[in-house]
């Protein structure tokens, strides 16, 4: 295969929707359902800056929603070296001690890149490179739910300091950067994960697209 031929056929697939809103549990969903082996996978959290300059009481005051916490321009080198047919290093992030860890995942070139996160589709560069724009929309109750109980468990915070956090910043840097960046997607999906009917559509779009049944040109052309 040339690398052009990779580079015109590789659909980019972004998800984007506030915290908690149920993106990861959707992009499980496609993972499952259109074929791990088939798609590689990008989480934009896995791109926090590295931080090992600043102790650890330093990095906890860094604000986490904002885009510039975020190293986006190596997650959009990562996206064009996947597409031209080169595998890429992924960072791993360790939100316990808010910087990333010496090791990589490999990620190998793949007919589908799904890239999920917060902020995905605010920077113009990389909402350029996304085939398929995907927003999940969820009420801000459900979301700060979630929000509280994944952070008490998976990552050991104090209700206060959840609630602090998404005061502080969660919310105002949702309503700046997140929910403004909705106006992008193609598709808007209520409920995230649990909403199967619109969950069936865009996987029979996925396949349609896998298939060679459409282009990825005309699915750009399309939206």
């Amino acid at each position: 295969m040339s690398h052009n031929k990779h580079t015109d056929q590789t659909m980019v697939v972004g998800i984007a929707g506030g915290t908690g809103s149920g993106k990861t549990t959707l992009a499980g969903f496609i993972l499952d359902r259109v074929g791990r082996d088939k798609i590689a996978f990008l989480p934009h959290d896995a791109y926090y800056r590295d931080q090992k300059q600043l102790p650890l009481e330093e990095r906890v005051k860094v604000n986490y929603d904002h885009p510039d916490s975020l190293e986006t321009e190596l997650l959009i080198a990562h996206i064009e070296q996947l597409k031209a047919g080169h595998s890429v290093e992924r960072p791993v992030y360790d939100f316990t001690i808010h910087n990333r860890k010496a090791e990589t995942v490999l990620v190998r070139p793949k007919p589908v890149i799904l890239v999920e996160g917060i902020l995905i589709f605010v920077e113009k560069q990389l909402r350029e490179l996304f085939t398929m724009k995907i927003y999940v929309d969820t009420d801000a109750d459900i979301r700060f739910i979630r929000r509280l109980e994944r952070d008490i468990e998976d990552r050991g915070r104090t209700v206060e300091s959840v609630i602090g956090q998404y005061l502080k910043t969660v919310r105002p840097m949702h309503l700046e950067f997140v929910e403004s960046s909705k106006r992008y997607a193609d598709v808007i999906v209520p409920e995230g994960g649990f909403n199967t009917v619109a969950l069936d559509m865009v996987i029979a779009r996925l396949e349609a697209l896998l298939n060679g049944e459409l282009s990825v040109e005309s699915q750009r052309n399309q939206l």
